[in-house]
């Protein structure tokens, strides 16, 4: 009796069977559809705007959708945007016809293409489809600009926190109609534990999990099913962390690592060096370090350029695993280096002024006289070779007259750019003849 029943509970996936059918099933997510936010408000008061929804796979987007439509009670049609054709959406909008509106779950809705959206935008615009769209890419980058622009609510979800995993695998195996619970099974909190580390947010996947090891550790002919830390283990192996080379959150880590270098963050920095690596994308990050080389460490200590671009050749050598000896070095070099911007700053400025037109004429003593003629057109008349003045320095003006008192350098007193600060307050003296 007991296997027959155990048989009956696996026909779909425990994941899908516990997906909430109301709002106030769902698990985590509470700052976007929580009860106290303004979307939880509007669905209970009958009213479901058109929404994006924007997240990693597995962290619930799919159950809010179908959360919603379960709250108040609309019919809910569900595709993919990658498989779905053109008469897929006209049978939705038949249907919507019929009942009078209905939810339209669009999965991988930036993969919309143009038939699909022009087709479907003008029932979305009447009100007689909402639509409830699912990315796991930044929908302010890859979502067409017309179906954001019909969508009032842009959510971002978040993974969810190992306390609300837990709560969602207790109710799985306590919910005798769709869970676990009708089952004897014995389960230790650090098993859960487990579970819930290895899948890092992801719902889907950790209810998965726990059915695996459920069925992994059922004895024949025996009730009760004790559930050994040696099984969880195994089913979690190689769940611990993966993320889309391409996708949003990679280019997030590169922020975070970049970020926690300039804040001389060393734990933050190898942590999401850590995941980065995790990532297999070392190009990426040798391309980083270089650029926070130059970017944020920069005059305060030149050197540690030096010594990255050495790290990174080393890398591109090694290979993982060996590559991660030298960019921890690196990493840990840049972050209790001292920092400073004022070079590309000083650059950035004077970009600035160029692109607005602020250039002025060229200073004839500076102009180009390595040519016939050059001299009865004034051009190199007057200048002054510093090399032939002691310290290798003499008075002249080097910017056009309109920029001449521009001052595009403000340099900082920060590690080794002391030096270089002295020195340009020292030449500005002898420029203003103090």
């Amino acid at each position: 009796m007991i296997t027959l029943l155990f048989e009956s509970l696996v026909e779909s996936p425990l994941s899908f069977r516990m997906r909430p059918r109301k709002l106030d099933e769902i698990v985590g997510q509470q700052h976007i559809i929580g009860p106290k936010t303004a979307l939880y408000k509007m669905i209970v008061n009958g009213h479901v705007p058109s929404i994006l929804l924007y997240g990693e796979p597995g962290i619930g987007k799919t159950s809010i959708a179908k959360a919603i439509a379960g709250t108040v009670n609309m019919p809910f049609v569900s595709i993919n945007a990658t498989t779905a054709g053109k008469k897929d959406i006209e049978n939705a909008v038949r249907q919507a016809e019929v009942e009078g509106s209905l939810i339209l779950f669009v999965d991988e809705v930036h993969r919309f293409n143009k038939a699909q959206q022009d087709y479907l935008l003008p029932h979305v615009e009447k009100g007689l489809i909402t639509l409830i769209g699912a990315t796991t890419e930044n929908p302010f980058h890859d979502v067409n600009p017309a179906i954001r622009s019909r969508c009032g609510q842009i959510k971002e979800l978040q993974r969810i926190s190992r306390e609300d995993m837990m709560t969602l695998l207790l109710r799985a195996l306590t919910d005798s109609t769709r869970g676990l619970g009708s089952l004897d099974i014995e389960i230790a909190d650090e098993a859960l534990e487990i579970i819930t580390q290895s899948t890092n947010g992801d719902a889907r996947s950790a209810l998965n999990i726990l059915e695996d090891v459920v069925i992994a550790s059922k004895e024949v002919d025996v009730e009760k099913i004790i559930v050994p830390i040696k099984t969880v283990e195994e089913c979690v192996e190689n769940k611990g962390f993966s993320h889309d080379k391409k996708g949003d959150i990679y280019y997030s880590l590169l922020s975070c690592l970049q970020k926690s270098i300039r804040g001389s963050d060393v734990n933050a920095a190898l942590h999401y060096l850590a995941r980065l690596i995790e990532g297999g994308d070392l190009t990426s990050i040798i391309r980083r370090l270089i650029v926070i080389a130059y970017e944020d460490i920069s005059l305060a200590a030149p050197e540690v350029a030096v010594r990255t671009v050495t790290a990174c050749e080393a890398v591109e050598r090694l290979g993982l695993p060996e590559a991660r000896i030298p960019l921890a070095n690196v990493v840990v070099d840049q972050c209790l280096s001292p920092k400073t911007n004022s070079a590309y700053k000083a650059l950035d400025m004077a970009l600035e002024d160029v692109r607005k037109g602020y250039t002025g004429e060229i200073p004839l003593h500076l102009r180009d006289a390595h040519y016939k003629g050059a001299k009865t057109m004034g051009h190199g008349i007057g200048y002054k070779y510093p090399h032939d003045y002691p310290n290798g320095w003499v008075h002249q003006q080097y910017l056009p007259d309109e920029l001449k008192d521009k001052e595009y350098f403000q340099p900082k007193q920060s590690g080794q750019e002391k030096q270089y600060a002295k020195v340009y307050e020292r030449l500005k003296d002898l420029f203003d003849g103090k």
